[in-house]
């Protein structure tokens, strides 16, 4: 085995595929450049380590559950207010999930609660950050059934390995007490430990109808606010329908037929 297959060999093995495929073109463009050695090898760490970066970050994108075309690309940050705007930037750098900070993001349907919230997903996702998006009604379903086969605390370990939690739409779960029970659970374990990111339609005050107790209602509130980043998009008005008017207003346009008014947004 002369020099050259001795190194491709010893690159393949240490699993630094995209060195292994790059050392000689790089090696050669090198030497053109009179690039000295901690230079050549340096050019080929940072490639291996975009490549692996590349695969992680695609590997966690299959297992997030996050909806593929809701990032910040596609977001219409001008809908919200100037406050929120600056909220929204101060979370871009990511740093809230090092300190176990949740972000509650209120507002009625159609205002971007979702939208937003992938986004973030997905911004963290690009940085090698774990992330699971899940309505709040089939997570805990998931819950309901790992508390019926006695497999609760493994469920949650399972879910603990997720830095970050997006819980969609939590004022839509059904609110009998086995459900209210393991959405507290779940809650209490990730208190001050990792992150949960919640869209709701519900203000604090209305939380009530998903802990129906009182008691139980505030130590959720207490936990999930403690530590967190509250977006008020309560004033933000639904983009479906302006899309809605827009769309009413472009056919009446073209074929200078009136279109009956849309019903309000729900």
């Amino acid at each position: 085995m002369n020099l050259r297959q001795e190194l491709l060999e010893g690159l393949r093995c240490l699993n630094l595929t995209t060195m292994s495929e790059q050392v000689e073109e790089t090696a050669l463009r090198a030497a053109k450049e009179t690039l000295t050695h901690e230079s050549f090898l340096l050019e080929l760490v940072r490639m291996e380590q975009a490549a692996k970066h590349g695969r992680r970050v695609e590997r966690l994108l299959k297992q997030s559950g996050l909806l593929p075309a809701k990032t910040f690309a596609s977001l219409q940050l001008k809908t919200f207010s100037p406050e929120i705007q600056m909220q929204i930037e101060r979370l871009r750098d990511g740093s809230f999930i090092h300190d176990a900070v949740n972000v509650i993001a209120v507002g009625q349907p159609g205002s971007g609660k979702t939208h937003l919230a992938c986004a973030l997903g997905r911004m963290l996702i690009d940085r090698g950050i774990p992330v699971f998006f899940c309505s709040t009604a089939s997570l805990v379903q998931r819950l309901l059934v790992a508390k019926r086969d006695l497999r609760l605390p493994q469920e949650i370990a399972k879910l603990d390995r997720f830095d970050c939690l997006i819980c969609d739409d939590i004022g839509y779960v059904q609110h009998d007490q086995d459900e209210m029970e393991v959405l507290f659970t779940l809650l209490a374990e990730r208190y001050e430990r990792r992150s949960v990111i919640i869209t709701t339609n519900l203000v604090f005050s209305e939380w009530n109808q998903i802990f129906k107790n009182p008691l139980t209602t505030l130590a959720a509130i207490d936990r999930v606010v403690h530590h967190s980043i509250i977006l008020d998009l309560t004033n933000v008005p639904s983009y479906r329908a302006k899309a809605a008017v827009s769309a009413k207003a472009k056919m009446s346009a073209v074929t200078g037929i009136p279109v009956p008014a849309l019903a309000a947004a729900t």
